[in-house]
């Protein structure tokens, strides 16, 4: 069984193809089956980036010698369709899952043919393991068990205890903050009750999906938690972070917030904080599209910027000009730009909700509680202390923190999921 390959099966760049990445870098890659997949030089990139915008990023060079399956026209001709029937929300998602399902569905029925095959003691092919993500596994992996193959599931998120923390967030702060979030339908929730039952075992990326899954009844035995895998910019290479003797109205604090503006990032608690943080020299800085409808005295409150969705190339500049990074979520499976931030030696505030890459007062806060008092006291504690920032930044740079999260570690960490699937 040592050389059991892996069939993985993704839509999107996930991770930036964090998974396949690092079983192609072990030897144990056998196909990547995807979406769409793109070469920079291919011609395809901007006649249909205004039909799917992302169709840029469906490339990796680490996998540019890999076997890559991929449906990048019927992709493109299945989001014209959804456009133009105008197509959207739960409704579009679910089609989604079950497009991808169906034309993965038809190259795993030919790859089968290659592991059905007689093979010789001395020339023996060992069943694969199939790997796919939540949410569009459940016919994928039906069709594995028929064949004998094992399964792995990657849980993208929380699962259904995320769901019911929005439903609490949605009831306490959605018409304050007119949230246009709406709950997944209880199919949503049937298949992937299914694809957990089906999966040998699923792999998760914090403690706090870990938590979360136990919660909702999976079996714990089944589940293991793997590291993110990410690589720092080559552009922060020779980065040294640096901090003022004292914030003042002239060199504020400045905090930064990078993702969607939204209930479970954890941004009703961070307005609520501004009371409480008004006679400070604190700036905070919000990064990404905005799914709420906000009242007109935040929207032109004097510590808020509201700097919008920017391109992926100009997030670098908002990592290296900021002072703490916040990250109060209620619930994420982990938080990338955790490991962003500290690559940019960035001291980092952070809820208990997701992965962990803080550590208390070494790289940065962990919140007590998701609330707006916890924020401000955070965002006090910083702003009286650039000392201690600096202290944090260049903890950073000595932690053994990114090392823990490279695609060599994750490789190890499938091959043990691999054994312990055998083992079963």
């Amino acid at each position: 069984m040592a050389n059991s390959k892996w069939i993985c099966c993704q839509i999107g760049a996930r991770e930036h193809y964090e998974i396949p990445r690092s079983l192609r870098n072990a030897g144990r890659l056998e196909t990547l089956i995807t979406d769409a997949w793109v070469s920079p030089d291919s011609a395809i990139r901007d006649f249909s980036s205004k039909i799917v915008p992302s169709l840029s990023e469906r490339y990796h060079p680490d996998l540019q010698d890999a076997n890559v399956q991929a449906f990048t026209g019927a992709l493109i001709s299945f989001e014209l369709q959804q456009k133009l029937s105008r197509s959207t929300g739960w409704s579009n998602i679910l089609a989604r899952n079950q497009w991808f399902q169906y034309q993965a569905l038809s190259h795993l029925k030919f790859l089968s043919r290659s592991f059905s095959r007689p093979h010789t003691l001395d020339n023996k092919q060992p069943n694969p393991t199939l790997f796919s993500y939540s949410y569009a596994a459940l016919e994928l992996f039906k069709f594995a068990k028929q064949q004998g193959w094992r399964t792995v599931l990657g849980q993208t998120d929380p699962g259904i205890i995320e769901q019911q923390i929005m439903e609490r967030l949605q009831s306490q702060d959605g018409q304050q903050y007119r949230s246009n979030w709406v709950p997944a339908p209880s199919s949503y929730w049937k298949r992937w009750r299914q694809e957990c039952d089906l999966a040998d075992q699923i792999i998760v990326n914090s403690a706090w999906s870990q938590t979360a899954l136990v919660k909702a009844g999976i079996t714990a035995e089944k589940i293991a938690i793997t590291p993110l895998a990410y690589q720092p910019p080559a552009a922060m290479d020779g980065f040294e972070r640096t901090y003022p003797s004292r914030f003042s109205r002239d060199r504020p604090l400045r905090v930064l917030f990078l993702g969607k503006i939204i209930l479970r990032k954890g941004i009703a608690a961070l307005l609520e904080a501004l009371p409480h943080i008004d006679a400070a020299p604190i700036e905070i800085w919000l990064v990404g599209p905005t799914e709420l409808t906000l009242p007109p005295a935040l929207a032109s409150h004097s510590q808020l910027k509201w700097l919008g969705p920017v391109p992926r190339n100009q997030v670098q500049q908002h990592y290296r000009n900021a002072d703490v990074f916040l990250f109060p979520t209620h619930s994420d499976g982990f938080g990338l730009t955790q490991l962003e931030a500290q690559a940019w030696q960035l001291p980092i505030i952070a809820s208990e909700q997701c992965g962990k890459v803080v550590g208390h007062q070494q790289n940065g806060l962990i919140l007590p509680g998701v609330s707006g008092e916890a924020i401000a006291e955070a965002l006090l504690t910083c702003c009286r202390s650039p000392q201690t920032l600096q202290q944090w930044a260049n903890h950073s740079v000595d932690s053994r923190i990114m090392r823990s999260y490279s695609l060599h570690q994750l490789a190890q960490t499938l091959n043990n999921v691999c054994q312990q699937v055998i083992a079963s």
